[in-house]
């Protein structure tokens, strides 16, 4: 149960909406601190803990991987300028995610097509992926 200072780590998941092992593993990362624990009672957090797993899980949506955001928090009180470089080269990966996204559903597309336009035995896409057949 937490005192009047602060959360258990079970209340702290729950109000954030995270399993509380996601609790220890961002902790064991060095990503979120780990209150101390007192001799006689369980660790509590404070409502800044909070906030910083709320921060986490804003910029996992926006595709920042847990180290990228563990350089994110490093840079509080930094310039907007060191952020905004992080944050263009996240863009230029995504951007990249998506042209090889778009290139596998057109590839993926043109095959489908050759399979509903093929009336043969078998199945054209599993015999292409087996290497067993080339596009006609």
């Amino acid at each position: 149960m937490a005192d009047s200072s602060g959360l258990t780590i079970g209340r702290l998941a729950k109000q954030v909406g995270v399993n509380v092992e996601t609790i220890r593993y961002y902790q064991r990362l060095g990503i979120l601190e780990t209150p101390p624990k007192p001799v006689y009672g369980n660790r509590t957090y404070t409502p800044e803990a909070a906030k910083k797993l709320r921060f986490i899980k804003r910029a996992q949506a926006m595709g920042f991987t847990l180290k990228e955001i563990g350089e994110l928090l490093d840079l509080d009180g930094a310039s907007c300028e060191s952020v905004q470089y992080l944050a263009q080269a996240k863009l230029a990966v995504i951007e990249e995610k998506i042209r090889n996204l778009e290139n596998m559903r057109r590839i993926l597309e043109q095959t489908l097509q050759v399979c509903r336009s093929q009336d043969k035995p078998g199945c054209f896409l599993l015999e292409k992926l087996l290497g067993k057949r080339e596009a006609t």
